[in-house]
């Protein structure tokens, strides 16, 4: 089991309020991070990040495995998410055409 693992979730009632949820965490040792209260772009990146992840490679797909879906996610991540998906924060080009403008 991995130690020092931090886990960041939004304040919504299933993380923050369930004390299933907290023991749970605490029963792992897991670190609980959440929003603040009210700000909602403190997180906006992480969680901008994850829809897209949701709605591009895993929703609806049915994984017949356990090792298919860290497989497609990692896919997703290396191939897709990094080389080829055009990004608008960065002047709408590829994560890696942007850090390769930088280093020139």
């Amino acid at each position: 089991m991995p130690t020092g693992v931090t886990l960041h979730s939004d304040r919504g009632s299933q993380y923050y309020c369930s004390n299933a949820y907290q023991n749970l965490m605490t029963k792992h040792h897991v670190i609980c991070s959440m929003s603040g209260k009210g700000n909602c772009y403190d997180n906006a990146c992480a969680e901008s990040f994850f829809h897209s992840l949701k709605v591009e490679a895993t929703h609806g797909e049915r994984f017949l495995t356990r090792e298919e879906m860290p497989q497609a996610v990692f896919e997703y991540i290396e191939v897709d998410y990094n080389r080829m998906r055009r990004h608008s924060v960065n002047g709408s080009i590829s994560p890696m055409a942007f850090e390769a403008l930088k280093s020139a």
